[in-house]
């Protein structure tokens, strides 16, 4: 069995986004896998309920956004911590490949699951080979 290493890496504050509500935004860590009939897209949103995302679709503009309870943290006093609490901020532009209308969208332990099915003129097809 090979060696491997595990690496952290620190969490990105998000730039230039005008804000709406207090405190920080962070870029969520996004796992793209592409299917035969679609792309999952899972984006790690640690201490998100499901009640507190939103997702939206605007122009082909899928925007993310998770929100954090900071009354949880209110009176801790911690000595050391690994991550700042904060909220989550994402954003994709898709193309015309994506059927818009059949998105889904599922929250489990902190992992936001979207489900972007490929139009029919973008997934693979058999053609059948005739003789002569």
């Amino acid at each position: 069995m090979t060696e491997q290493n595990i690496a952290t890496k620190e969490k990105q504050a998000v730039q230039g986004q005008e804000k709406t509500r207090a405190g920080r935004f962070f870029t969520p860590e996004v796992d793209i896998e592409e299917l035969s009939d679609s792309l999952k897209l899972r984006a790690d949103m640690p201490g998100v309920k499901q009640s507190d995302v939103e997702v939206t679709l605007n122009n082909g503009v899928l925007t993310i956004v998770g929100t954090v309870s900071t009354e949880t943290y209110k009176d801790l006093k911690p000595v050391y911590t690994e991550y700042n609490v904060g909220n989550y901020f994402r954003r994709f532009e898709l193309n015309e490949d994506i059927d818009h209308q059949r998105i889904q969208a599922a929250m489990k332990d902190g992992v936001l699951e979207l489900t972007l099915p490929k139009s029919e003129r973008a997934r693979p097809r058999q053609i059948e080979v005739k003789a002569g």
